[in-house]
């Protein structure tokens, strides 16, 4: 970013003459011997195709990430693990699949012996400070973060400003204590409710929340391919976009914040979206668009600038032994996830052809099982939970979109179609990303693709052995009605049993 263009951004923010002054300090003064810092950044529902170096036409829609992606290295297959806030984020904290951590739903992970990335960090001398998504962040209630400012101190998550002032604070206190530091910088957009949106109103009723540096309009904007492009969908995509963009505005402040403190040579900046966006086919799924995240690294002097790593796949999984590789920690045992270092240093690394992904429970406990393996052409889907009779309840439903294509499905058969699949499902699932990325055609039964299927099937089954999956007799018996129904009553049973504890716990 250029000093004219830095001195307008911080302007925006309300930073003024202070804060650009400091962020022109010169990164290569740190400190030869220093140990290296982290920066992790998410977003909150950030579709990879939202961002502008992934494809998106929006106009100048995130300009600091793409800034961030010219810095370092972007990868074209990476994914999450499951596509919904808190569990996906356990995944990150843990290296671990959430049947094997337990941290499935919306809770933190129930075998309290798995190690975190942050408590070895913590050990290793670190501080720990987290902006935004606290409770969804922290999987074990005995760690103490060295810094927190969640929702309410943060403009409700919306405010870039605040971000950077509380950035640059925990920067300036680890220098003081001579500390190196992990900080974990969560916006909370483009996650519901949008910019300008009715819902927006509804929940911030009390509370003054940022606009982004730029609202779109519907005629901006390009509607998904996995959505109708109906006047209230696009209406609903127009404030996402907006949502987006302040999601940008964010990631520059956090970043301005780092050059202001004289150590982005030496620190280690991972951005990444936890899932897609949060509308119908995405967030709480197993589709492209439901794990495909914007993953980017930049490292100066270690990852080469303006890279992409478009063969191998890396999953959330793989980011804790991935950060201790790179900072020289010991790995603890029981992850399933491995370092991606290699990549990073652009060598090649076997055994990187495939991702598996999983859903489990919804926000409202309600438990969808699913199980998805993908490589670069082919995604295959296992929904246990589909018996043309459950009904799928998310929160991607509460917006404009779902209402509208419901509407609509009253006069156009190709509409009730699709609502009619994102609701009621089917067992089995699979489709050619690579030229049907929206998942418009399901190829189960296509005797062209027959191989393909079958070879994706017996991946997953050797991955659900591998992984002890409590879905494994069910996949085994897909075939059979009373296999899965049993399947399911035991799913939702664990699903009650949760909500009591909770209630009990809460009392």
């Amino acid at each position: 970013m250029s000093t004219l263009s830095r001195r307008h951004f911080l302007k925006n923010l309300g930073l003024g003459a202070a804060a650009l002054a400091a962020s022109r300090s010169t990164p290569a003064a740190a400190a030869p011997e220093a140990r290296t810092n982290v920066l992790l950044i998410t977003a909150d529902d950030l579709n990879c195709d939202s961002v502008g170096v992934f494809g998106c036409k929006t106009p100048g829609i995130t300009p600091h990430l793409d800034r961030l992606a010219s810095e370092g290295m972007r990868f074209t297959h990476a994914h999450v693990t499951i596509a919904v806030c808190q569990p996906c984020r356990s995944v990150l904290m843990t290296g671990r699949y959430p049947h094997r951590s337990g941290g499935e739903g919306f809770h933190r992970i129930t075998k309290t012996d798995t190690p975190l990335l942050i408590e070895r960090l913590a050990a290793a001398g670190y501080r720990c400070g987290i902006l935004g998504k606290v409770g969804h962040c922290t999987s074990k209630a005995s760690f103490e973060w060295d810094m927190k400012q969640d929702m309410p101190q943060l403009g409700m998550g919306r405010n870039p400003g605040l971000y950077h002032k509380f950035a640059k604070g925990f920067m300036e206190e680890s220098a003081k204590a001579g500390r190196p530091f992990f900080l974990m910088a969560n916006s909370h957009d483009p996650h519901r409710p949008f910019s300008g949106s009715d819902q927006e109103g509804a929940r911030f009723k009390t509370a003054a929340v940022t606009p982004p540096s730029r609202t779109y309009r519907p005629d901006e904007v390009r509607v998904p391919g996995f959505l109708p492009d109906l006047p209230e969908v696009r209406r609903e995509i127009a404030e996402y976009y907006s949502s987006v963009r302040r999601c940008d505005d964010t990631v520059g402040a956090v970043l301005a914040a780092l050059d202001a403190s004289g150590h982005a040579r030496d620190t280690l900046v991972i951005f990444l979206s936890d899932h897609g966006m949060p509308l119908p086919f995405a967030k709480t799924n197993c589709y492209l668009h439901s794990t495909h995240t914007p993953w980017m690294v930049r490292w100066p002097g270690k990852v080469k600038p303006g890279g992409t790593e478009a063969e191998h796949f890396i999953s959330g999984i793989d980011l804790m032994p991935t950060i201790l590789d790179a900072l020289g920690l010991k790995q603890p045992e029981g992850m399933d996830g491995r370092s991606f270092l290699p990549l990073l240093r652009g060598k090649k690394q076997d055994g990187r052809t495939l991702v598996f992904t999983q859903f489990h429970q919804t926000a409202g406990r309600k438990r969808y099982p699913m199980r998805c393996v993908q490589n670069a052409r082919f995604g295959y889907i296992f929904n246990a939970w589909s018996d043309g009779k459950r009904i799928f309840r998310n929160e991607s439903q509460s917006g404009r979109s779902m209402k509208a294509m419901r509407a609509a499905a009253e006069s156009s058969e190709d509409i009730r179609a699709r609502v009619d699949l994102f609701l009621l499902r089917t067992v089995e699932e699979f489709y050619d990303f690579a030229n049907d990325p929206d998942a418009l055609k399901n190829l189960v039964g296509d005797p062209k693709v027959k191989k393909d299927l079958d070879a994706l099937r017996s991946e997953l089954e050797r991955w659900m052995v591998s992984t002890k999956d409590p879905a494994l007799d069910a996949f085994r018996h897909r075939a059979d009605p009373a296999a899965l129904a049993k399947f399911m009553a035991d799913e939702d049973a664990r699903a009650v049993g949760g909500a009591k504890r909770k209630r009990k716990k809460q009392t």
